[in-house]
């Protein structure tokens, strides 16, 4: 959550603007213990110290803004629904990929296997194309599925707030991106070694390459919030990635990566049979999971 700002520090940030020197400070926001009720009525504020000679001798108190409360809402929504449905994989991919592409039944026949192998619930955008896919692929597995469906998708289903047959109890439907990302990273966050999740990006455009370059970014500073480790699989379908892993290659030769860097943070697979066998490692899963599926090799 959002901190506090306030002027009580050597270290603030000036900003001026033509107006008395406004100094502020972020402060870590209160410990949000409780149930849901106590979060969903707490309140932050801004603190604001003004004063034409920077001695902060004025104070005043505004109270919170009513769309970061509404932020606040909806992240408390999303994880609610991950408590609900356990954590999982969480799928990236491309909302404009048809059902009859390629790259749609290999989505979908993994969304399957996965399910299977790993006894998971499994987490989309709750959109079209491959996440679409990937549901689709865990109902035929007959295991749960969950999703954080933005309102507004870069392919179909643009018109409409609800999903067009998962029920709505297993989905929240999110006006902020920044609530969606926070419910689409924490159910793939592990708190015990009993939980099996992975990240699977499947190809995609601007959304699904900015989701892949969060997540990244999060376990490359560790700042994913995970107690244990969570695989991240870039499923490189026909070598759809194969470009933005030369240009991750020129990062390193230029110097704004270091030697391995990358490479420690996800797994590249060509195809689902090297998705399975990884997980299976990872995981130490060997032949059969409850008598269903056999790990292909």
């Amino acid at each position: 959550m959002a901190g506090l700002l306030t002027g009580h520090s050597a270290s603030n940030i000036n900003i001026h603007s033509g107006c008395p020197s406004i100094k502020y400070q972020l402060l870590p926001t209160p410990s949000c213990k409780g149930n849901a009720n106590t979060l969903h009525s707490r309140r932050s504020g801004i603190r604001c110290h003004a004063s034409e000679t920077n001695s902060m001798s004025s104070i005043q108190e505004f109270g919170p803004r009513s769309s970061a409360e509404e932020v606040k809402k909806e992240i408390l929504r999303c994880y609610d629904l991950i408590k609900k449905l356990g954590k999982g994989v969480v799928y990236l991919g491309s909302s404009r990929t048809d059902s009859d592409h390629p790259h749609f039944v290999q989505a979908m026949e993994l969304g399957r296997q996965v399910a299977l192998l790993l006894d998971c619930t499994t987490w989309t955008g709750a959109g079209p194309g491959l996440m679409d896919a990937v549901i689709k692929g865990a109902q035929k597995a007959g295991k749960p599925v969950g999703g954080f469906k933005i309102g507004r998708e870069a392919g179909m289903w643009t018109s409409s707030n609800f999903h067009p047959y998962l029920e709505n109890h297993v989905y929240c439907t999110c006006r902020f991106f920044s609530a969606r990302k926070h419910g689409l990273v924490d159910a793939a966050v592990r708190d015990e070694p009993s939980e099996r999740t992975a990240f699977v990006a499947f190809p995609g455009g601007l959304g699904t390459v900015d989701e892949v370059f969060e997540i990244l970014t999060l376990k490359q500073l560790q700042r994913i919030g995970s107690k244990y480790p969570v695989p991240f699989l870039l499923m490189n379908y026909d070598g759809f990635y194969t470009k933005l892993l030369d240009f991750l290659g020129t990062c390193k030769e230029r110097g704004a990566v270091f030697e391995g860097e990358v490479e420690g943070l996800w797994t590249v697979c060509e195809t689902n049979g090297d998705a399975l066998r990884y997980l299976a490692d990872f995981y130490g899963i060997e032949g059969m999971v409850g008598g269903r599926l056999q790990v292909p090799v």
